[in-house]
């Protein structure tokens, strides 16, 4: 495709990036939008749009989303830095505008509208954070005298502050979960871990003690016929139907009845349609870029580097994992997509971010020589001078 000596930047690009991470990720990138076209025109229809709304909109945020993800990976790590500021800065303001003048769905206000569009500032806030938390916990090894284990900890008070109000508890879990893995990744002492655990249970108790929604969801998947597990249900319901091989695309009943088939509980259609031995290859399709961008994160040197892919592919890890929990009856429901699976505008883009600045981070660039200073011949020194010493 292109010659190994062309010095455009696009040739550059070509030969420095994980060309197999990058296949993998389209790859389910595509894989996503065949899923969207077996699983959303029932909803649509349901609602009275097109019978292709949703598989048009996803296709329409596929493109911009794969843009996007081949331009992150271009900048370098600084400019990743920096991108990941201005966009935690913006959405930390459009989270807080949310509250205000976002419009309420399901009793929750996570959304703003900017030009017409419906966007989640918290999708796009997410891999921001975890970068700005990688280098904050990666300044604090360079520099003990930094402070940074105060600035990670309020990076996360900022996010997980306004996502409370919202409010959205499955994110408020994912963003402490992966805080918790890079401070563990940066060297957390045992005190740390002590503490911080004791806080995520005091946390916890204190919502299912002073919040009913998330009160609810635990009652019912502990016991479920404490209240309404209809969605949770069907989607066991659609594994056992599915069986291994499925029962042929487009021939799915679960379908028509599940509301959130296109988003949450895509992973349950994909079982009744193309069965269970396609939902395992998804699964290993995720378990490959997890993998491959853990070992990438092991080879860097960077301590920033390291950090910020390790929390990037956690993050990415994590949402996978928690939906399709969720779908298996596994966890209580969380109301988290698949990612680049599920339909919806602002995950499709934000985990363009997030993936092309793990692209970005683990290209391929030359190790920086250490500077060797030349040194006078032993009987040059001056008086006093002991070897190794650089003259003044």
């Amino acid at each position: 495709m292109f010659s190994r000596t062309d010095e455009r930047l696009i040739a550059r690009w070509w030969w420095t990036v994980d060309r197999v991470l990058l296949g993998a990720i389209l790859a389910l990138i595509l894989g996503g939008l065949v899923l969207s076209l077996a699983a959303s025109p029932p909803v649509a229809q349901r609602l009275g749009l097109d019978y292709f709304h949703f598989v048009k909109r996803h296709a329409l945020f596929v493109l911009p989303a794969i843009a996007l993800m081949i331009g992150v990976s271009m900048m370098s790590p600084r400019g990743i830095r920096r991108s990941a500021l201005v966009v935690f800065a913006v959405g930390i303001v459009l989270m807080a505008l949310t509250l205000w003048i976002g419009p309420e769905v399901k009793g929750a206000r996570r959304w703003i509208s900017i030009g017409g569009i419906a966007l989640q500032p918290s999708e796009f806030v997410k891999p921001a954070f975890v970068v700005l938390v990688a280098w904050a916990f990666s300044e604090r090894m360079k520099r003990p005298d930094m402070p940074g284990n105060l600035m990670a900890i309020l990076l996360l008070a900022a996010f997980v502050g306004l996502l409370v109000p919202q409010p959205d508890f499955g994110q408020t879990m994912l963003a402490v979960l992966v805080w918790g893995a890079l401070f563990f990744a940066a060297g957390m002492s045992w005190l740390w871990i002590v503490t911080l655990g004791g806080l995520g249970v005091g946390g916890l108790v204190t919502a299912y003690t002073f919040v009913p929604h998330v009160r609810g969801r635990i009652d019912r998947f502990l016991d479920p016929e404490s209240g309404d597990t209809f969605q949770v249900d069907t989607a066991i319901e659609s594994f056992v139907r599915g069986g291994w091989l499925g029962r042929g695309p487009g021939e799915g009943t679960v379908k028509q009845s599940l509301p959130d088939s296109h988003t949450d509980f895509i992973f349950a259609v994909t079982a009744e349609e193309f069965g269970i031995l396609v939902c395992l290859i998804i699964v290993a399709a995720f378990a490959f870029i997890v993998l491959r961008g853990l070992t990438q994160a092991l080879k860097e040197s960077d301590p920033f580097v390291k950090l910020a892919v390790t929390g990037l592919i956690v993050l990415f890890g994590l949402q996978s994992v928690i939906n399709m929990a969720v779908n298996l009856q596994l966890m209580p429901a969380k109301g988290m997509t698949l990612p680049f699976v599920s339909y919806g505008g602002s995950s499709i883009l934000s985990l363009a971010y997030g993936m092309g600045m793990v692209l970005g981070l683990t290209r391929r660039r030359p190790q920086t020589e250490p500077v060797l200073y030349d040194l006078p011949a032993p009987h040059q020194r001056h008086p006093g001078m002991h070897a190794g010493a650089r003259p003044a």
